[in-house]
Order: C-alpha cells, then structure tokens, then sequence
C-alpha cells in the first residue's frame, strides 16, 4: 500500500497493484569472509527467478536474477566474487606459508646456513604462526631442498625453487596490501643481511620474491637498500 491524502487533507493508503517479487533457491552453501559483518560467516549461494505480481499474488516469469552470496548472519547479497578472498583462517595459512618457504628460499641461496641468517629466518617463521620452528629443523629443510632439486648452495634459484615461490606467493599478493607485500620482502633480505652483504645468488633469490609479489624492480631494489638500515 502506498500513502496518499484525500480532499479533506487526511492520509490515505492505495493499493500497490503491480510489481516483481524474487523467490530464491540455495544452490550451495560454504563458509567465506562476509565484507558486511568484517569477519569469517557462512553463506548460501542462491539463483532467483523474477515473476511479475499484481495485488501481491505472483503470476509471470520475468526470467532469473542471481546468483548471489547470502550471509547466513547479517542476511546481506554479494556478488560471487566475493568468494575469491580468502577467510581469515585461510589467509592465515596463506601467508604463514608464503614466509616459510620465502625464508627456505633465501637460506638456500645462502650457501653457508649461518647460524645468524638461520635464528633470523627461524624468528620470521616463528612470528608467521610456525610457533615451534627451530633453527635446526630450517637447515634440515634446506638441505633437503638442494637434494631434492640437485641444486648447489650459493647458486642463483633454478625452476623448481622459482616455481615453489610463485605457487606460495602468487595466490597470496592480490590480498595483500602494498605495506604488507613489502614486509615479506623486506624480512628476507634481513636474513639474506643476517650473516653479511648479499651474495648474487641471494640478490636473485630476493628479485624472484619481489616478482612472484608483484613489486616493481625499481622497488624491489629501493627494499633491498632499505633492509641494510637497521629498523
């Protein structure tokens, strides 16, 4: 009904004679981070059909609408591609392992394991959700790296290291802000500094980080200068 005001000035109510109304159906449901409520929610993914009303009572098709996202708590419709971003927890795992393998990354390219480079790379791990990394658990791993790959330290990164980079850190980067690209960036070249200047293996090592997280080369070495001053 739609307010009116009749001769004598009092309201009126009229009728709402036409109109569509959508009745959805759920096509699939999840857990995703919910853009409305700021946090991680379950959903419901829903197709709508559209049907033409007169006096409220449906009567023909205007055809399909959707699909859509609907949080199961704050009730609001978002496009599927929110489904894209990550939920928190997922983020979590992201980028704890986007570190961890960055870190492998720089401590093979290394060559020595130096006991610096090692409690430096292992504080970053540690500080990404790695609670109980050890020094000596990310030597083990790095030597188990260079059998794996054949690869000898000191030795700029080969595919198979270039291509373990791209898989922890591609997906992650269209998440991260610019600041938050840059951190990872710059903790490894603190561990590649950990144990003196850089070495070409680790200046490629660090240009293959920044290219797998969309830095341009121009920052990259802008970071690569900026992690020799102490924070």
């Amino acid at each position: 009904m739609l307010p009116g005001r009749g001769r004598d000035g009092g309201v009126v109510r009229r009728a709402c004679v036409l109109g569509t109304r959508t009745a959805w159906s759920a096509v699939g449901d999840g857990e995703f981070f919910c853009p409305g409520c700021g946090g991680d929610r379950n959903y419901q993914r829903l197709n709508g059909r559209r049907r033409f009303t007169v006096l409220g009572v449906p009567l023909l098709s205007r055809g399909v609408t959707g699909p859509v996202v609907e949080c199961a708590a704050c009730r609001g419709h978002f496009g599927t591609d929110v489904l894209d971003h990550p939920t928190t927890i997922r983020f979590s795992a992201m980028l704890r392992d986007a570190v961890h393998t960055v870190a492998l990354a720089v401590l093979a390219a290394d060559g020595t394991c130096a006991r610096p480079a090692l409690e430096t790379a292992a504080a970053a791990v540690r500080a990404a959700g790695f609670d109980d990394c050890t020094e000596e658990q990310l030597a083990v791993l790095v030597e188990g790296l260079a059998a794996d790959t054949g690869r000898v330290h000191g030795e700029p990164c080969g595919p198979g290291l270039v291509i373990e980079l791209h898989e922890a850190l591609d997906p992650l980067a269209p998440h991260l802000a610019p600041a938050g690209r840059e951190s990872i960036l710059l903790q490894a070249a603190r561990i590649a500094l950990a144990d003196g200047p850089y070495t070409p293996a680790e200046r490629d090592a660090l240009t293959t980080v920044g290219a797998a997280l969309t830095i341009c080369t121009d920052d990259v070495t802008r970071l690569m200068a900026a992690a020799r001053t102490p924070s």
